[in-house]
């Protein structure tokens, strides 16, 4: 069974919290997040991405990269815009992103139910990244950005937190993007009793975001023996209902030595094409070829699959697309592929084409469930399956080992 504890969290003044609180690490590149940070030395960026305060070419796996992070978090202590609470305790997050609306428990959960598939994956973790999140943990002794969890929705729980988002909030906030972040203590013995007894007999949690900060965060705990609070991590739940995932698109950048008509022939014999330029529903693909889109529907014959995992759009496009007309065997290794949030919109992917000899794939989002599914069944599902939306910040709440 799951099991969530409260802990004292790092969080940041209220009053400072719109400019320390920032994007996730991994969601901006380096001259993004330089641009981001410039002039606000609250931004968590310089923790989170701490090359942006040493020189252009520094590369940022560097030991010297790690330690200026620390150095950077340690500061933003020091001058107060960070503290820890005096005790325990679960917190609220809600976001709020146009009409959709999330609200997540803030809690700390097991490394070793990680280690036993009780926390559920379904995705691998590449060793650079891996190895990246762990530094940073031991430079910092903490987590500073939470795994993103799912769990099927239990009414009792919906109830609470309904009753206890009603107040005042403590941070509230408005980031860059129009997204509205807002947060609550959940600090009241009866409520933290019924989150922790409600998880009690749930069987699994599922990672939806933040593969890498999990597997570092186990791999801390075994270094160190579990000392400390270091046999924990740090994590946001939300019920699976209140979850929006957005599609992964694709961008190939030419046609493997196909012209657009014969490329168009092929693949009358994976997809229908129908009427429309977004795909709609499942086993629906937008394709944008030579400045127009089309609509396809793959082939009843090719959707017919038992295993969950098989039957994404994302592993059916690889396996009778981009593979055998494309000559893309592995996508997490091909520098003929690019991958594109659905976030970015449909003119992200046209830009990229442009007018080159390309095309570009949009599909319809992986759903929850099927997330869940896969995981459940021990299944890795295809890279770069799930955009979720929107993300959490970095800097908002942190573990400290």
């Amino acid at each position: 069974m799951a099991t969530v504890r409260p802990f004292a969290a790092l969080r940041p003044d209220p009053a400072l919290a719109a400019r320390v609180c920032a994007p996730p690490y991994d969601v901006v590149s380096t001259a993004e997040a330089r641009a981001l940070a410039e002039n606000n030395p609250y931004s968590f960026l310089h923790v989170g991405r701490p090359e942006i305060d040493l020189e252009p070419d520094t590369d940022v796996y560097s030991p010297e990269v790690y330690r200026k992070g620390a150095e950077n978090f340690r500061l933003l202590c020091e001058q107060g815009a960070l503290r820890q609470d005096d005790r325990p305790a679960f917190y609220l997050y809600r976001q709020i992103m146009g009409e959709h609306v999330q609200v997540g428990l803030v809690v700390v959960v097991d490394c070793d139910e990680y280690d036993r598939n009780i926390i559920r994956k379904h995705e691998l973790t590449r060793p650079a990244k891996e190895d990246d999140r762990t530094r940073h943990i031991e430079a910092l002794d903490a987590q500073t950005g939470p795994v993103f969890l799912t769990y099927p929705a239990a009414g009792s729980l919906d109830v609470m937190v309904a009753e206890q988002t009603t107040g005042e909030p403590e941070v509230d906030f408005i980031a860059d993007g129009g997204v509205r972040h807002s947060a609550w203590t959940l600090g009241g013995e009866e409520e933290m009793a019924l989150v922790m007894a409600t998880f009690a007999t749930m069987p699994a949690l599922y990672i939806a975001d933040g593969h890498h900060r999990s597997a570092a965060a186990a791999r801390v705990a075994r270094a160190r023996d579990n000392a400390g609070r270091s046999g924990s991590f740090l994590a946001v739940l939300f019920p699976h209902d209140q979850m929006q995932i957005l599609a992964y698109n694709r961008v190939v950048k030419d046609l493997a030595g196909m012209d657009a008509k014969e490329f168009l022939q092929r693949l009358e014999g994976v997809f229908g094409f129908v009427e429309g330029e977004a795909p709609a529903a499942k086993n629906e693909v937008g394709l944008f070829l030579e400045g127009r889109w089309h609509l396809m529907k793959f082939r009843s014959e090719l959707t017919a699959v038992e295993n969950p995992e098989e039957a994404l759009d994302v592993a059916l496009l690889q396996r009778h697309v981009l593979e055998p007309m494309l000559d893309i065997e592995d996508p997490r290794t091909s520098e003929r592929i690019d991958f594109v949030g659905g976030i970015r919109g449909a003119t992200e992917l046209e830009r990229r084409v442009g007018e080159g000899p390309g095309c570009a794939f949009s599909l319809h989002p992986t759903s929850i469930e099927d997330l869940m599914a896969i995981a459940d069944a021990g299944g890795l599902m295809p890279p770069k399956s799930t955009w979720f939306e929107p993300k959490l910040r970095d800097g908002l709440f942190c573990h400290m080992l």
